[in-house]
């Protein structure tokens, strides 16, 4: 629960300050969160994700463009590039790497064989690129209080529902690991 309260840190002051302020302070403030999050990282972990630095570098450049030009479009824009840039490293991890991310992250908690890892790999790239997609489908057809508001909520039930969907595919597949 601490780890998704501290990945999902920046999204809720974004969202927090949205609702008193407007989309430009949020952005400042989710630059500044997103640092926050990466100093907090590295002093307590001694390192930092690689999702969190290519997040915080698109925050900062994409951010600083909406400010910058006053335009909130690019901020918006961010979802989208960091999930088809995840959507892609997982889809090309399964062809181009031994051990595809997917079974990189997970396989010390379970067992799959090789071609289901490959397969869960490919489906959450899939997974990635969808969101992308629905991002932009909710940027250019609603209201910026809808996209903040679908940005926290919206993203967070699409993505417990596609969990629970991977749990039930892969509990036919799945051997618990004995510690």
């Amino acid at each position: 629960m601490k780890k998704l309260l501290f990945d999902f840190f920046p999204i809720i002051i974004f969202f927090a300050v949205y609702k008193m302020q407007d989309i430009f302070m949020a952005t400042f403030a989710l630059i500044i969160a997103t640092a926050i999050q990466l100093i907090y990282e590295l002093i307590r972990y001694r390192k930092i994700a690689m999702m969190h630095i290519i997040t915080f570098v698109l925050v900062l450049i994409l951010g600083g463009a909406t400010i910058y030009f006053h335009d909130e479009v690019l901020i918006k824009w961010k979802v989208t590039v960091v999930n088809w840039l995840f959507g892609l490293i997982f889809i090309f991890s399964t062809y181009l790497m031994k051990k595809p991310i997917i079974q990189r992250l997970m396989e010390e908690s379970i067992e799959l064989p090789q071609n289901i890892w490959r397969r869960l790999n490919n489906i959450w790239g899939l997974f990635f690129l969808f969101l992308g997609i629905i991002n932009l489908i909710v940027v250019y057809n609603f209201s910026t209080n809808v996209w903040v508001n679908f940005k926290l909520f919206g993203m967070f039930g699409i993505t417990i529902i596609f969990v629970i969907l991977q749990g039930i595919f892969l509990a036919k597949h799945m051997e618990h690991k004995q510690k």
